[in-house]
């Protein structure tokens, strides 16, 4: 991460074991299903290559068509059910962390905050997806 970035961070506890959340939070079937901070949004298409060097991509959309963007960028590191840290294309820095809590598995993302949005909606977004990730990881 950049010391001259503001580091924002969500997590979450999902009620469900750690290879079942790595598998939701990488399968690009799953997210599809759960990368979405409202219900107006969607991920129409998601391709990731989860190794060093490899590409993601989600296709954010909202459902009414009026506007979409690419979520997209290169992994820097994985380490299977324990780590990803990658970087946006647009050079912003992301690491995930996966942790068994007894039964369940605590996942921490921590991102460089842009400039165009404010700390408190960037934080709330991607805390919504968070959230929609535990719901999706623990009711299938």
């Amino acid at each position: 991460m950049d010391n001259n970035k503001q580091v924002i961070v969500v997590e979450c506890i999902v009620n469900a074991p750690l290879a079942h959340v790595w598998d939701v939070w990488t399968s690009p079937a799953h997210i599809t299903q759960w990368n979405s901070a409202s219900p107006d949004w969607h991920t129409t298409r998601a391709e990731n290559d989860l190794r060093a060097g490899g590409r993601f991509l989600a296709r954010m959309e909202a459902k009414d068509g009026s506007f979409g963007f690419d979520f997209s960028g290169t992994y820097t590191d994985v380490r299977t059910n324990q780590f990803i840290a990658y970087t946006l294309d647009d050079d912003r820095k992301v690491t995930i962390t996966f942790t068994t809590e007894g039964d369940a598995t605590r996942v921490v993302e921590a991102f460089e905050a842009e400039s165009e949005n404010s700390i408190a909606l960037q934080k709330g977004g991607w805390q919504a997806i968070m959230d929609n990730f535990k719901k999706h990881a623990e009711t299938i």
